[in-house]
C-alpha cells in the first residue's frame, strides 16, 4: 500500500495584507492541513483493512470448505458496502445506466450468471449464440455440433463460444444438455454458458407499437436488442473479433480459417464482415468497436429491430446528407463487406417469437459437401447396418458420398477386407456430418485382423485385447471420431472392422474413411 505523503513548503509572498488577514489565512491553512492529515490517516486505515481482507481471502481459499467460503465472501461483500466501495466498471458499462436507468437500483444487473466457463480470454475469435426456449423444436445442440465439427486443437485453443440463455427458467435444461453433449469443451473453456439477471431487463409492458407490428412482436424485438447488447459487452474483452450467430444454423467446414483469411485480406477499414446474408447471422465485428455499437443499440433499442439499427449506425458514420442515396450505399458498402459464398445457413423453422414460422434460407450458402474423400487401398466392404437409400458403404470408402444407416444395434459391424494383406500405419473414421452432426457412432470399437494368426495369441503384448474371432481391439470412437496409429509389430493386416457394442438411439452416418498404408 502507498501512504499519502503531505509536505507543505513555506512560501513567502509579498502582499499588502493586514495582520488580521494574515491571522485568518494562517488559521485556515492550519485547518486545511489538519483535514489533509486526517484524510491521510483514514486512507492508511482503509488500505490496511483491504490488505487484511485480501489476506483473509487467501487463507479462506486455502483452508476452508466451499460453503464456508461462500458465507465468508457474502460477509466480505457486506463489509465492502460498509466502506462505500463498489465494483469498478469499464466506461462502456457505466454508460448503460444512462440508457437503462432502472439499473441504478440493481447494482449486479449487468453482471451475468456464469453457469459454465473457464473465463478464457486472449483468443482470436469469440462467437456469441443467444438461445431461447421455443414452442416446438430446439436446435442449439445440433448448431454446436456443426460449429465444433472438425475443430482442430489450435482452433479449440484460440476460440470461445458463448451460449447466452435468455430465459431464466430455461437455463438449467440448456446447461444440462450442453454439459452432457460437450463435457470436454466445457472443461477446456471452448464453451461458456451464461444468462442475464432478470433485473437487467426494464419494464417492457408499455412499449409503443411501431411499423404495424403487434404488441408481442414489438416486445420480442425490443428484448432481442437488449439480449444482443448484453452478450456483446460480455464478449468484448475476450478476443480480437466477435462473431454473432444464432442457435439454429449450420456452418461450412473450415469456417474459422475462412473467416480469418477474409478478414486478413481486407485492405481498408471495415466495421462489419458478413458471412451470411440473413438477419443477424454470421456478422463479424472487431471487439474494439463493440462498445460503440452497443451504445447505439441501447439508445434506440425500443425503436427498431437490430439489423435496421446496424444499417442506421453505418448511415450516421459515413453518409453525407447533402449527397444522394446511391452515394450513401457506396460509402456504407466500404464498412459492411459481404463474403461469398456464405459460411452459415439458417435451418430453424420455429422462431423464438411464439407462432412465427420462418423458412429463411441463404441462397449463397450453396450445398455442403457432407463427406471427405481419401485414396484408400482396394478392399471388399461389408456391413450389417440397414442402409438408407443410396448412402452405401462402398460410396464412403471410395470418397463419393457418405454412409447413412438407421439406428445401429449391438452386434452391428462395418468391415473392410483388403484384397491383399497390407501394413496400415494410421486410420481415421469420422461419423456424423455438418447437416446431421448428431448421427454418430457410439460405443463402437476399431478392430484389426492380423494376417499372421499367431499374433492374435500374443495380442496382449501390444496391450490389445483379442475378440473370439481373432481380431485385436486397437481403438474406439470418441465424440464421433476414431483415429490412431497401429503398432507396426502387428505386421500386415487382413481386415479392419468397426464393431457396435450397444444399441444407439440415433441414426448413424460415416462421412470419412482414411487408411494410410506403409510403403515397403
Amino acid at each position: 500500500t502507498h501512504n499519502l505523503s503531505l509536505t507543505f513548503p513555506l512560501l513567502w509572498v509579498s502582499c499588502s495584507c493586514s495582520g488580521n488577514d494574515l491571522d485568518m489565512y494562517q488559521s485556515q491553512f492550519l485547518e486545511l492541513r489538519q483535514r489533509l492529515l486526517y484524510a491521510e490517516k483514514e486512507n492508511k486505515k482503509r488500505s490496511e483493512e483491504l490488505s487484511h481482507a485480501l489476506d483473509e481471502i487467501k487463507h479462506v481459499v486455502k483452508n476452508s470448505s466451499s460453503n464456508r467460503l461462500h458465507c465468508w465472501l457474502f460477509n466480505l461483500r457486506v463489509y465492502w458496502k460498509g466502506l462505500n466501495l463498489t465494483r469498478k466498471l469499464p466506461v462502456h458499462l457505466t454508460n448503460m445506466y444512462y440508457y437503462l436507468p432502472h439499473l441504478r437500483e440493481y447494482e449486479d444487473a449487468i453482471f451475468p450468471n456464469v453457469i459454465f466457463g473457464q473465463q478464457r480470454t486472449g483468443v482470436s475469435l469469440v462467437m456469441g449464440i443467444p438461445t431461447v426456449k421455443r414452442e416446438k423444436q430446439h436446435y442449439l445442440i445440433n448448431t454446436l455440433h456443426s460449429l465444433l465439427y472438425e475443430f482442430s486443437e489450435e482452433q479449440k485453443n484460440d476460440s470461445v463460444i458463448i451460449i447466452f440463455v435468455v430465459n431464466a427458467e430455461y437455463v438449467n435444461s440448456v446447461a444440462e444438455s450442453v454439459k452432457t453433449s460437450f463435457p470436454r469443451e466445457i472443461q477446456s473453456g471452448v464453451l461458456e454458458v451464461i444468462s442475464p439477471p432478470a433485473s437487467y431487463y426494464p419494464d417492457l409492458s408499455n412499449l409503443k407499437q411501431t411499423f404495424g407490428d403487434s404488441e408481442d412482436r414489438v416486445r420480442w424485438r425490443t428484448k432481442q436488442n437488449l439480449d444482443y447488447s448484453f452478450l456483446m459487452l460480455y464478449a468484448q474483452p475476450k478476443g480480437t473479433f466477435y462473431l454473432q450467430l444464432e442457435d439454429d444454423i449450420i456452418a461450412k467446414p473450415d469456417y474459422i480459417q475462412r473467416i480469418k483469411n477474409f478478414a486478413a485480406k481486407q485492405s481498408q477499414e471495415w466495421m462489419i464482415l458478413e458471412f451470411s446474408q440473413l438477419g443477424f447471422i454470421g456478422k463479424l465485428f472487431k471487439s474494439e468497436d463493440l462498445p460503440l455499437i452497443v451504445d447505439f443499440f441501447l439508445m434506440f433499442y425500443k425503436d427498431k429491430p437490430i439489423d435496421w439499427l446496424i444499417d442506421h449506425l453505418l448511415w450516421v458514420k459515413v453518409c453525407n446528407p447533402e449527397k444522394d442515396a446511391i452515394h450513401c450505399e457506396k460509402e456504407k458498402a466500404k464498412l459492411r463487406i459481404r463474403a461469398k459464398p456464405s459460411l452459415f445457413q439458417h435451418v430453424g423453422t420455429y422462431s423464438s417469437l411464439a407462432g412465427k414460422i420462418q423458412n429463411l434460407k441463404d441462397k449463397d450458402f450453396g450445398k455442403n459437401v457432407l463427406h471427405k474423400a481419401h485414396n484408400n487401398p482396394p478392399a471388399r466392404v461389408d456391413t450389417s447396418l440397414r442402409i438408407y437409400q443410396k448412402y452405401t458403404l462402398e460410396k464412403v470408402y471410395k470418397g463419393k458420398d457418405c454412409l447413412w444407416a438407421s439406428a445401429p444395434v449391438a452386434g452391428d459391424y462395418i468391415s473392410f477386407t483388403f484384397l491383399n494383406p497390407l501394413k496400415v500405419e494410421k486410420y481415421l473414421f469420422r461419423s456424423g456430418n455438418m447437416e446431421h452432426p448428431g448421427d454418430k457412432l457410439f460405443n463402437t470399437t476399431v478392430e484389426v485382423l492380423p494376417a499372421d494368426v499367431k499374433l492374435v495369441e500374443n495380442g496382449s503384448k501390444f496391450n490389445y485385447p483379442a475378440t473370439k474371432d481373432g481380431y485385436l481391439k486397437i481403438g474406439a470412437f470418441e465424440n464421433g471420431i476414431a483415429e490412431g496409429s497401429i503398432n507396426q509389430s502387428i505386421g500386415k493386416i487382413q481386415a479392419i472392422r468397426l464393431s457396435v457394442n450397444s444399441d444407439s438411439p440415433v441414426w448413424a452416418i460415416l462421412s470419412e474413411v482414411s487408411m494410410l498404408i506403409k510403403v515397403i
